[in-house]
């Protein structure tokens, strides 16, 4: 199944994917958000709400917004592929394989929607992409263990970790970096996680105005997905509607020799396997 958040009419909602339509199941659930669905009762049963006579609105007369539009957390992961570690290295960077997943945080204001603009701030012209698979949480807990990890997940969607290269670098706390306003894209929409298996290898293709710039899979992980619950479920108790930006693989543009930063007038799409595609047009910040 495939889940959306969405706005229609200046009413923020989240829904099914039917076909060319979205079902609004926000009146058939008691339900508020997407987030609060995954965590609900009802989301155990999704297939088998009574939506026939819910609201249902063509997807070109809504307003897709990220999957989850305004997450407790976004937990993102840093060098989290072998192939862009050795990347990394090649192009001069210092850095040792980390023991334990290196996390930083995203704030969901740093978030963009499918098809809405990826904005370049006007402080930098160091815009980079990073095609990430994005893991939402269902089932909440604190020290999950990796035996039980794939039970809080609800499901997956792309995520378009984009960075500003120049602020990332100003510390060793790359933070600043990844939370300009409108730099995280995320969709187009979140399929469930019955419809891949646990621990499926996926393709990953990131493109730059139809280019491929990044082409790999996630059997490059350091960390998998089980590892980094684990780990980040230790730190502090993941809630329903929490994102885990599982990091991107090789292909990056500050690699590149020449460098290559995304511009306004760009269009950037991410694109994983059994998920779907993201694209979204990249705009000066105004």
């Amino acid at each position: 199944m495939k889940l959306v958040s969405f706005v229609h009419a200046g009413t923020e909602s989240f829904g099914r994917i039917d076909g060319d339509t979205v079902v609004d199941l926000a009146r058939v659930t008691d339900c508020g958000s997407l987030a609060e669905f995954v965590g609900s009762s009802a989301f155990e049963w999704r297939y088998d709400l009574p939506d026939a006579d819910a609201p249902r609105f063509a997807l070109s007369e809504v307003e897709l917004l990220p999957v989850i539009p305004r997450p407790e957390k976004i937990v993102c992961v840093v060098r989290n592929y072998m192939d862009h570690h050795q990347e990394v290295l090649a192009a001069g960077m210092q850095r040792e394989l980390s023991e334990f997943p290196p996390l930083f945080l995203r704030v969901w204001r740093s978030q963009t929607g499918p098809g809405q603009p990826i904005i370049r701030p006007n402080a930098s012209e160091t815009l980079d992409w990073e095609g990430e698979l994005a893991v939402i949480i269902g089932q909440g807990g604190r020290n999950i263990p990796q035996e039980k990890a794939w039970d809080h997940v609800a499901g997956y969607s792309c995520y378009n970790d984009a960075s500003v290269r120049e602020w990332q670098f100003h510390a060793k706390q790359i933070a600043a970096g990844k939370n300009f306003e409108s730099t995280g894209a995320f969709g187009p929409w979140m399929v469930t996680a019955d419809e891949i298996e646990p621990g499926q290898t996926l393709t990953i293709e990131t493109r730059l105005n139809g280019e491929v710039v990044q082409s790999s899979d996630t059997s490059h992980m350091i960390f998998s997905i089980p590892q980094l619950i684990e780990y980040a479920s230790t730190v502090f108790t993941l809630v329903p509607g929490d994102v885990i930006a599982t990091g991107t693989p090789a292909g990056v543009g500050w690699s590149r020799k020449p460098q290559l930063f995304m511009k306004p007038g760009d269009i950037c799409e991410v694109e994983i396997e059994g998920i779907g595609t993201l694209s979204n047009p990249i705009e000066g910040q105004q």
